[in-house]
């Protein structure tokens, strides 16, 4: 079958667009690759490099029962550049995956500038391309870009302020503390549709005193300098700062609401709501932070009812932009309102270097499979990447905030099992059973479903 299409453009050569490039490049497509640095810088990186990892040097857990390691695993079998790169760049880091920066991101320019079928353009791209593309510019799209964006896709429909709140797995929260309540019994359901941790005068006075001697991560210039940021996310320490009885009548505020244990209204309370269709994750509302995660989560502990707490991801705040991809993305990574338009990486809402790698992969796939006239591939949900592209797809958008891999967004396993570990391998197991069935069943030869022999650690 001809191509509909010889030529493609990704835009953006960080970790989502390096390898999108090199995937379709490896698929026979002539690809310009569009970075606007160094001609326009950002103010994050600190070079021109391909790929230049931002902030940390790790990409997480490479144990296959972390989510990290299961997702890293899944993209081994799907035949990725960068994770290559990245292990062939590592250095030591425990049970982790961590790479020496420089050495990580010439390999990545290498594979990248040395193909034939890639030519890097170091331009600025201020149009949203009319011929088959992938968007992946990052949390900072320039602004001429995202004018572009934002025109295509309704102002609604993409976000500047990252103000997000932590996330813990249901089961780890004590219900034999926290109750099921709506305010005023006006919940959709007879239990209540928010999970309500309560609090005492002498717990508030407590959770308070460890908000204000935390210590908080350091905005970047770009961010400290909008006088914007703050007023659109405060976060929960610096509401603490404004009087010490400030939370108690914002989101800490108790009314409404009785404590099934005393019958009395709580001093002050958490309110937990529902984050994913499941019902398996719970955020906690109105709780952005910009603690460090360490402290963040003993401080987050000190809350009745979640002093055993699993948190899947910590609250934080920066300056980011992201679309409202519920409303705009198929899981796929395909635009809803064109064809061959699709985007990848951080601007769709998933966080974490892997999950950027990975989006950057399977647009790929589907842009490369749209071009050669067959339809999408829909990964399987029980895996991690399926997964995490179905959440960010299919989250509530009025509610829709980023997220990364994390097994709270897997389907439940058949059999309940009690025990972590052993829970996290059965999902593992099952994850890449399935899409290494998946991928046979497609006939891609670029990907290498029997790569794999499932080793526990």
């Amino acid at each position: 079958m001809d191509k509909m299409a010889d030529k493609v453009i990704v835009v953006g050569g960080g970790l989502a667009g390096t390898e999108a490039a090199w995937q379709l490049a490896e698929r026979g497509f002539h690809v310009d690759l569009y970075e606007m640095r160094p001609q326009r810088t950002t103010g994050a990186h600190v070079s021109d490099r391909l790929a230049e990892l931002v902030c940390s040097n790790s990409l997480g857990s490479k144990l296959v029962d972390r989510a990290s390691g299961l997702l890293q695993t899944e993209l081994k079998m799907l035949g990725s550049l960068l994770i290559r790169c990245a292990e062939e760049s590592a250095v030591p880091a425990g049970g982790a995956l961590a790479v020496d920066r420089e050495a990580f991101s010439a390999a990545v320019s290498q594979a990248i500038q040395t193909h034939p079928n890639i030519t890097v353009i170091r331009e600025e791209v201020t149009e949203v391309p009319a011929t088959p593309s992938i968007i992946a510019t990052g949390p900072l799209t320039s602004p001429a870009l995202t004018e572009k964006i934002v025109a295509m896709t309704g102002q609604a429909h993409l976000h500047f302020y990252d103000a997000i709140a932590p996330i813990v797995t249901v089961d780890s929260i004590d219900m034999s503390i926290a109750f099921r309540a709506s305010r005023y019994d006006r919940g959709d359901d007879e239990e209540g549709d928010y999970i309500n941790c309560p609090m005492d005068e002498e717990e508030y006075h407590r959770f308070v005193d460890a908000l204000l001697a935390a210590e908080r991560i350091e905005l970047r210039d770009f961010e400290r300098e909008d006088p914007q940021f703050f007023e659109r996310c405060i976060p929960i320490e610096h509401l603490a700062e404004r009087g010490r009885e400030t939370l108690a009548f914002g989101p800490m505020r108790p009314v409404g609401l009785r404590d099934p244990r005393t019958g009395r209204r709580p001093f002050a309370l958490v309110q937990l709501r529902q984050d994913n269709l499941i019902g398996t994750l719970y955020n906690l509302v109105g709780f952005q932070t910009n603690i460090r995660w360490g402290q963040q989560a003993e401080i987050l502990r000190l809350i009745p009812g979640l002093e055993n707490a699993e948190f899947v991801r910590m609250g934080q705040m920066h300056r980011n932009t992201f679309m409202n991809s519920p409303a705009l993305l198929e899981p796929t990574m395909q635009f809803r309102q064109r064809d061959d338009l699709y985007f990848a990486g951080q601007i769709t809402g998933v966080e974490g270097y892997v999950g950027n790698i990975a989006t950057g992969l399977l647009a790929a796939i589907n842009l490369a499979r749209h071009c050669n006239g067959q339809q999408p591939w829909t990964l399987p949900q029980t895996s991690m990447l399926g997964a995490l592209c179905y959440y960010v797809t299919h989250a509530d958008p009025d509610q829709f905030q980023p997220m990364k891999a994390n097994f709270g967004i897997l389907p439940p396993l058949d059999n309940r099992i009690k025990n972590k570990r052993e829970r996290y391998q059965a999902y593992a197991a099952r994850a890449l059973d399935n899409l290494r069935n998946a991928a046979v069943s497609i006939g891609d030869p670029h990907l290498n479903p029997a790569v794999l022999e499932i080793e526990y650690h």
